[in-house]
């Protein structure tokens, strides 16, 4: 049996592949970290068509999410959208797959909620709150895009489309709990996940630890109070605790999680490392579905430097870290976006995301008073 703090290996299957069906986003976020967002590379029928053979070569007993990611992926053009699903149809239609999307929702249009329908998609939004809240949310002219998102997610409702948001919690909106989840309240979400703002390529500053101790311990209290608005990370921690206290503490694997881009090109354990140029690392690419199956680039994935290292780094974390039991170690591309290598252990991402999470419900638990 497993120890509960014993360090994780990484799996060799996925249960998530991540697809980018193209690289354009017609956004402009200021804190996007894509390299390659002003420009149109779309995904070759081929590329799906061997991605979807690998998931049917791993043969696995467990549901693998199919995540369209980006770029924007509804800036697809949705016939040629069409064609990179019907690989994957007779895996869907057994259970072997869902399809995931994350979107801006700025280009949805009736055709894009009859598509979610028809193919059992997986929706999730990204929003960052009210209007004011999207300050950072651009268009490539400079203008504001929060109505053309408010736009998009009132299609998703009248089409009775269930979604999730994923909200990034800037240092200007970190003070503003109670008004973030009165929106996402009202937006009819079925839950939200908050990601505090990362250094993931941008110059940006990180978010105070303390700001988000403040952060998780309002929402801690307004779901103690009953609120009914689902968030991510309080779900996690709950059921961290559940399984805790029912001794079904058996850490699995973590995911390798294949990032295919549009060209075939493969990273492992993290999105935000595809198209990053390294000295060190080089491009990240642990191979191309076009020449290898994921199947066997996930087998040979120890053979990779920043793979090695990043479970190094996991076994550092078990012996140095008294959060490691939830945490279950730093994000892949937190450490080296923060460190420049993935064989750092505690990342700003560990401080703000899991640490100040665990402390503010620990303290709310024990009536222990807030500093201000």
């Amino acid at each position: 049996m497993t120890e509960p703090n014993a360090p994780p290996a990484i799996a060799d299957s996925f249960h998530t592949l991540i697809l980018q069906p193209t690289t354009l986003c017609n956004l402009n976020c200021a804190y996007c970290y894509l390299p390659d967002r002003t420009r149109q590379r779309l995904m070759p029928p081929p590329v799906a068509q061997a991605c979807a053979a690998s998931v049917v070569d791993q043969a696995s007993p467990y549901r693998v999410d199919v995540v369209w990611h980006g770029g924007e992926p509804t800036a697809t053009p949705i016939r040629h959208f069409r064609t990179l699903l019907e690989p994957f149809e007779a895996l869907r239609q057994s259970g072997a797959i869902r399809h995931g999307i994350q979107t801006n929702a700025t280009l949805i249009n009736d055709a894009w909620c009859e598509l979610f329908v028809e193919y059992g998609f997986h929706v999730g939004v990204s929003i960052d709150g009210p209007a004011a809240a999207n300050a950072h949310r651009l268009d490539r002219a400079g203008h504001q895009t929060w109505h053309r998102t408010m736009r998009g997610i009132r299609r998703l409702r009248a089409a009775g489309i269930p979604f999730t948001v994923i909200c990034v919690v800037t240092p200007q909106t970190i003070g503003q709990p109670d008004e973030l989840a009165d929106f996402f309240t009202d937006l009819g979400c079925e839950s939200v996940g908050f990601n505090i703002e990362e250094q993931e390529g941008t110059d940006r500053p990180p978010v105070d630890e303390h700001a988000a101790y403040l952060f998780w311990r309002r929402l801690i209290q307004r779901r103690a109070g009953g609120s009914a608005l689902r968030v991510r990370e309080l779900d996690r921690l709950a059921d961290y605790l559940n399984m805790a206290r029912h001794g079904g503490l058996h850490p699995a694997p973590f995911d390798p999680i294949p990032t295919v881009a549009y060209n075939g090109q493969t990273v492992l354990l993290s999105p935000e490392l595809l198209g990053v140029q390294d000295p060190s690392y080089g491009d990240f690419i642990a191979g191309n579905v076009l020449t290898r199956p994921l199947t066997q680039t996930v087998k040979r994935m120890g053979e990779l430097r920043y793979v090695a290292e990043f479970a190094d780094g996991l076994v550092r974390c078990v012996a140095t870290c008294d959060f490691f039991g939830f945490c279950r170690g730093a994000q892949a591309a937190n450490r080296y976006f923060e460190h420049g290598t993935l064989a750092a252990t505690e990342t700003t991402y560990c401080r703000t995301t899991k640490q100040a999470l665990v402390r503010a419900a620990v303290d709310e638990l024990v009536g222990e008073e807030v500093n201000v």
